[in-house]
């Protein structure tokens, strides 16, 4: 158990670190950072060699991003013995939803055992616990516990030899000064050696990097274009498809009011078609024009008085300009002629509506029955 003071020194760090803003901020996801502050207490409380620190990672594809990290040891028992391996836990972007990264961090005097089942030659280790990682059950104190129970079954560094003093050179018979001996010439041509094959291989993967970026850059242009063709077209098919149900209400429409002078044309049709064979000789053309029902006639009262009132008008303005009628009694019968018309008009448009509802009810009616 860390000491209080200890802990609160972290809680402090942390809060600070997590809650920064603008370019310094941290990447991590707004809604997440409460279960990274809890995790790394919560590990640092169990492992009191480990702190939790800032750092730069840099990704394989040359991206550098500041990080929070783990730094310290792990207690690995081995042989009834208890040894610390030096690691470092990385806490990526997308933590805790996926696994953090974990290395092993040899000293100069520790290196890497080759091979070993979860270290790789560059100390990153590869544990089922980070490959089967749930969110958000997994945790970096049960990670802790995966690692020193894999290091003491396999322990994946050991203590690097400390070459023997060189001999000083001496003189032998007959033979002037011999060569000293110097053990560290071949080891260090064999590190010469390792180093320029890591450098070569460090220079292939990049190179290989490079091209893979390329490649991949040039195949997100090719989706990017796709996409906005898609969307060109998706746009293209909406505004077809909302004519074609505008056209389509338009239709519906011109076919109701269609059915519905069908109708009655049909009905009018019914009514007098009898009435031919019976017209009389002397038959006044006047009386095929009378009304036999209550909105009709008020119709075409309304209507006749509207038409005769504009014939009066007409008549007025001639008169006008001929000098025959005064100004001032032109204006005042124009006005009155005029609000007169206005009434029957009113009257006439209330008994249309009238009618048209009556016509629709009486459609309804026989299409129910």
């Amino acid at each position: 158990m860390a000491p209080p003071a200890k802990m609160q020194e972290i809680h402090q760090f942390l809060s600070s670190a997590l809650t920064q803003r603008g370019p310094s901020a941290l990447p991590y996801a707004e809604a997440t950072k409460s279960f990274i502050r809890q995790h790394l207490l919560n590990l640092v409380s169990s492992y009191t060699s480990l702190d939790p620190k800032t750092a730069t990672f840099t990704h394989n594809d040359g991206r550098s991003v500041t990080l929070l990290q783990a730094d310290g040891t792990i207690p690995m028992p081995f042989q009834g013995v208890s040894y610390n391996i030096p690691v470092v836990i990385w806490l990526l972007e997308s933590y805790p939803h996926s696994p953090p990264c974990v290395y092993v961090n040899p000293s100069r005097d520790m290196i890497i055992k080759r091979p070993h089942s979860n270290v790789s030659p560059s100390g990153l280790v590869a544990l089922p616990c980070l490959h089967n990682w749930v969110y958000p059950s997994s945790n970096l104190v049960d990670l802790a516990a995966h690692l020193s129970a894999a290091f003491s079954r396999d322990p994946p560094l050991y203590s690097q030899r400390r070459p023997p003093p060189q001999p000083q050179p001496s003189h032998s018979a007959g033979s002037g000064y011999s060569r000293p001996f110097t053990p560290h010439q071949t080891d260090y041509a064999a590190d010469v050696y390792k180093k320029n094959a890591i450098d070569k291989l460090v220079e292939m993967v990049h190179c290989d990097l490079v091209l893979v970026r390329s490649a991949r850059e040039v195949e997100t242009e090719g989706l990017l274009s796709l996409q906005s063709g898609l969307q060109r077209r998706e746009e293209e098919i909406n505004n077809g498809l909302k004519d074609m149900l505008n056209e389509k209400e338009t239709l519906e429409q011109q076919l109701q009011v269609i059915a519905m002078n069908t109708d009655f044309t049909d009905s009018w049709i019914r009514e007098n078609q009898g009435k031919a064979d019976n017209l009389l000789v002397d038959f006044d053309v006047d009386d095929a024009f009378e009304c036999t029902e209550t909105l009709s006639k008020q119709m075409l009262e309304c209507t006749a008085l509207d038409l005769a009132i504009e014939d009066v008008v007409y008549s007025m303005d001639r008169s006008f300009r001929d000098g025959v009628l005064p100004f001032d009694q032109y204006l005042r019968n124009v006005r009155l002629l005029s609000r007169e018309q206005f009434f029957h008009r009113a009257t006439a448009e209330k008994v249309r509506a009238t009618q048209m509802d009556a016509q629709v009810a009486s459609i309804a009616a026989r299409l129910h029955s």
